[in-house]
């Protein structure tokens, strides 16, 4: 990691020093705007239609490639100045991008004047300046090692594309395949970036010396299996080939999870909710082998991967990076964590594992598991809000 001399720039907001800033605020205020329009369609309802498509439609769009984009869009701004030694887009710039996925949000409810390949090229549009605003600083200091997570941007582009081909419809799958692309786009982001952070931040976080275990043939091998369990969820969904790479991953993600424990782990919340985050995807995979051995709902291995996996895992990082970035204790983080992650986490289990015992309130769970994440970001909100509008502590620039 490369130390750079930061320059002071008065002149602008603070707000847009750094990626994480706007984008942070963005993605927390925009998941719990959006939630609570899917609660008002499912629990409550109302006919809530952005795309001329069932509400439930633009609610797995929006949680992918408006949510978790954001969520991605910040940290990747962010680290990557710190792996290049190179500053990402700042001031305005930063704010230009910022408010073309704003745009990219609010245009879906705006109506008939905007038709939808103008949304779609709008949409589009931020993640193409998204990946250039990354690959720019990556190719300027030569870190090829980066260019893994600037092909996975890439192909979340080519499947947002897919899904807007889908609902113009110009590819009859196109709305499936866009959706589970990006969704599995985002947990090879997670798995990518999580195994060069996660047991760092144990390692640096539990108060006593401690080295976890990594292999690099589980790294590869769950890589290339992770590939082929896409690939093959997408052209045959659920069947024999599905369940047994599920099986498969299952396994050598509890073996990660086993190289990376140590009891001090549930002394921070900062690090038990990313452990437990990442014990949501691998619930998933089995949940996923379940749906062909025992039958159950597919969509409730979904909810593993995304409400559990993704939500936890991008509330957990975001909550850690804002401490770390604004010059803040990591060690002991905001007490509210705890109930913020808490919430979080059981808004997980009412969503996956209540159907699973009583399916005939399969509606109460869905609804109550809504509330749930409502309640933690609106808590995640209220304590991250100011210190993102404030300046460092230490009085540096970022």
């Amino acid at each position: 990691m490369i130390k750079i001399e930061d320059q002071q720039e008065t002149s602008e907001w603070v707000l847009l020093h750094l990626g994480f800033r706007p984008f942070f605020l963005g993605a927390a205020t925009y998941s719990v705007i959006a939630t609570f329009i899917w609660l008002a369609a499912y629990t409550f309802g109302w006919d809530i239609r952005p795309y001329g498509l069932p509400a439930v439609t633009w609610h797995a769009h929006e949680m992918i490639y408006g949510y978790a984009i954001a969520v991605i869009a910040g940290f990747l701004l962010t680290a990557i100045k710190n792996w290049t030694g190179i500053k990402t887009l700042h001031g305005r710039w930063l704010l230009l991008l910022f408010l073309l996925w704003a745009l990219a949000r609010a245009l879906p409810f705006i109506g008939p004047p905007v038709n939808m390949v103008f949304i779609a090229v709008v949409d589009n549009l931020f993640i193409v300046v998204l990946i250039l605003a990354a690959a720019l600083p990556v190719f300027k200091a030569r870190q090829w090692k980066q260019l893994g997570i600037l092909s996975k941007l890439l192909l979340f582009l080519c499947a947002n594309v897919l899904f807007y081909l889908g609902v113009l419809g110009i590819v009859e799958q196109g709305i499936t395949w866009g959706l589970y692309s990006g969704l599995y786009l985002v947990l090879a982001l997670i798995f990518t970036l999580g195994r060069r952070v996660i047991p760092f931040f144990i390692e640096k976080g539990v108060g006593y010396p401690v080295q976890l275990k990594n292999w690099l043939w589980l790294d590869i091998s769950s890589l290339v299996l992770f590939l082929l369990f896409c690939i093959a969820d997408l052209l045959v969904a659920n069947q024999v080939i599905v369940t047994v790479l599920a099986g498969f991953l299952l396994l050598l993600h509890i073996a990660r999870m086993v190289g990376w424990y140590t009891h001090g782990i549930w002394h921070n919340p900062l690090l038990w909710i990313l452990y437990l985050a990442y014990g949501s995807i691998v619930a998933g995979f089995f949940l996923k082998l379940s749906v062909f051995v025992f039958g159950i709902s597919p969509y409730l291995a979904v909810h593993a991967f995304a409400f559990g996996g993704i939500g936890m895992m991008t509330v957990g990082m975001m909550s850690r990076v804002v401490l770390a970035h604004t010059a803040r204790s990591v060690t002991e983080p905001p007490q509210t964590l705890f109930w913020i992650f808490l919430i979080l986490f059981a808004g997980t289990a009412v969503r996956v594992l209540l159907p699973l015992i009583d399916s005939l309130h399969h509606s109460v769970w869905i609804g109550l598991s809504q509330m749930l994440w409502i309640a933690s970001f609106s808590l995640f909100l209220y304590v991250y809000t100011p210190i993102l509008l404030r300046p460092r502590v230490d009085g540096r620039y970022g």
